[in-house]
């Protein structure tokens, strides 16, 4: 006997293949689709167009000035010249050892840390903090100058400001004495080599701060 399948069966399976052809694959998804998706499950990784954590600010421009610690053309960080010892060693607020005799004149405090004195050292005359002394490239000099620099880059740093004497040692060598750009009293002095490389430097007071031998 043969069978026929009802004009209504056959009505109700054409709409379904209608339905099927206009239904969009995954690859036609808008964004919109799949961000709402997305939303719904929260195991889910982020589009690929967006970061996964989140974006830092932008950082400082690379030419930026160095950030220079606490170096000061008036002092050391809370130490300021004209302090007495005492008190440039509570504004320290650490331990500082004596270099030399404290009962002279003139004599170094120098922090526990410091292996040689003339690295790093901090000058007492008179009872009074007058200068500090670098020889390493570890402190970066107000300004931006520092041990190992020549005397060129030390010129163009200090542009205007900048007084050449000869090394009292060192043939060839000089002294560059920089001004304080804010007009106080403070004196920045750089000592170069014979190749023209800066040795060490120091900032102080004059006289004090022209002391080449220091306390010596």
């Amino acid at each position: 006997m043969k069978h026929t399948i009802p004009a209504v069966a056959l009505l109700a399976l054409a709409l379904a293949a209608c339905t099927a052809e206009r239904t969009p694959d995954d690859s036609a998804a808008t964004p919109a689709d799949t961000a709402d998706a997305m939303a719904g499950d929260p195991a889910a990784p982020p589009p690929l167009d967006q970061p996964a954590d989140d974006v830092p600010p932008a950082t400082a421009p690379i030419n930026q000035a160095p950030d220079l610690g606490q170096v000061r053309m008036d002092g050391y960080g809370d130490m300021r010249f004209g302090m007495t010892a005492e008190e440039a060693t509570q504004a320290w607020g650490g331990e500082l050892e004596t270099a030399g005799d404290a009962a002279d004149a003139c004599y170094y405090l120098v922090p526990k840390w410091v292996t040689v004195p003339s690295d790093f050292a901090f000058m007492i005359e008179g009872g009074k903090f007058v200068r500090y002394d670098v020889g390493t490239g570890r402190e970066i000099a107000p300004g931006g100058g520092k041990v190992g620099m020549d005397a060129g880059e030390i010129r163009d740093l200090y542009a205007g400001r900048v007084e050449e004497t000869p090394h009292k040692y060192v043939e060839g060598g000089l002294y560059l004495r920089v001004d304080d750009a804010n007009g106080g009293d403070g004196k920045l002095v750089f000592a170069t080599g014979k190749d023209g490389k800066v040795t060490s430097w120091r900032v102080g007071l004059p006289p004090q701060v022209d002391y080449v031998e220091g306390c010596s």
